[in-house]
């Protein structure tokens, strides 16, 4: 862990293959308000085997001008790099940010004067704006359900509000709440780890921890088509378990009964229920046997316990 003194704020990137956006970001995040006022730190929690040489010297200069601190991994495992950036962090106010994104001018300042004008307030989730959409005033009706409830909240909506759901692209924490519940789940399988920040959503809020939406924290999501989690091709005609196994997952683990059955029942089904399957219908027996391994390494991997940082701590 970290010996440099607290700062106000620690901004956390986790990234994959990403060498030119990365750098945009970074570059924007520099000029966000508030990034000369208050003491911020940037930790770059690094998933990727070789940069492009650009990339690599502006990192290194960053680095040298102490303007970023930067940790490198073997191996992609996003839940574990989310962990990573979480025990590194010096400060107990964090945000993490993906490594493809445009910032609004006062997104930091937004995160810091929401938690402080809230202070019981555990995570603070932004407006995420993904490649077409805009801010929208939506009048969300959230669904029945322990699984269901806010899964499909809008992160583009323009209301404020409590919700038990959360997107790790723009989302601010406290650092001594997260870890007191473990962090993230790394039994996530990388790199897709689809709903991690979901699972630690329902952890925190069933602890009575408190997740608001603020829709001023607005970023764009570029949804890089290159690295990250798409770096493997596309789940659309993919026979590979891992695209499905964190859905099934966090159903398997926060899920029972009727509720759990009909989640899994209708995610089955609605994968291949796209475009894509209709002009490709011979694609749908191997997404369907993708499903199968996805849903069979899930049950397998619940009955071990969630690989936490407290369960971790415990057997260390």
């Amino acid at each position: 862990m970290s010996t440099k003194p607290p700062a106000d704020l620690s901004i956390v990137i986790v990234t994959f293959n990403r060498s030119q956006v990365l750098c945009e970001t970074l570059t924007y995040l520099y000029s966000c308000q508030g990034f000369d006022e208050f003491d911020i730190e940037i930790l770059i929690v690094d998933q990727t085997a070789e940069h492009a040489q650009s990339a690599q010297m502006k990192l290194e200069t960053w680095e040298q001008n102490n303007q970023l601190r930067w940790i490198k991994l073997d191996e992609p495992h996003l839940s574990r790099a989310m962990n990573i950036g979480l025990v590194e962090a010096s400060s107990n106010l964090i945000l993490y940010v993906d490594d493809d994104i445009i910032p609004q001018p006062d997104l930091l300042l937004q995160h810091i004067n929401t938690h402080r004008a809230k202070p019981d307030l555990s995570v603070v989730i932004g407006q995420v704006l993904q490649p077409g959409q805009s801010a929208v005033d939506i009048d969300y009706q959230t669904k029945f359900g322990k699984l269901k409830k806010d899964l499909d909240f809008p992160f583009n909506s323009t209301r404020g509000r409590f919700i038990e759901n959360a997107i790790a692209c723009n989302m601010s924490l406290k650092r001594e709440d997260a870890l007191a519940q473990g962090g993230f789940d790394e039994q996530f399988i990388p790199p897709v780890a689809a709903r991690f920040e979901t699972e630690f959503a329902k952890r925190l809020v069933a602890r009575r921890h408190q997740i608001w939406f603020e829709p001023k924290a607005s970023i764009k999501h570029l949804a890089s088509p290159a690295g990250g989690t798409r770096a493997l091709g596309s789940h659309l005609n993919s026979a590979q378990g891992f695209y499905g196994f964190g859905d099934y997952y966090y159903a398997l683990r926060h899920g029972q009964g009727v509720d759990l059955f009909l989640y899994c029942l209708k995610r089955f089904f609605r994968e291949v229920r796209t475009r894509y399957h209709q002009r490709h219908p011979w694609a749908i027996p191997v997404k369907w046997l993708g499903e199968l391994r996805a849903f069979r390494q899930a049950k397998k991997a619940v009955q071990q316990p969630a690989k936490l940082l407290s369960q971790r701590s415990k057997q260390s």
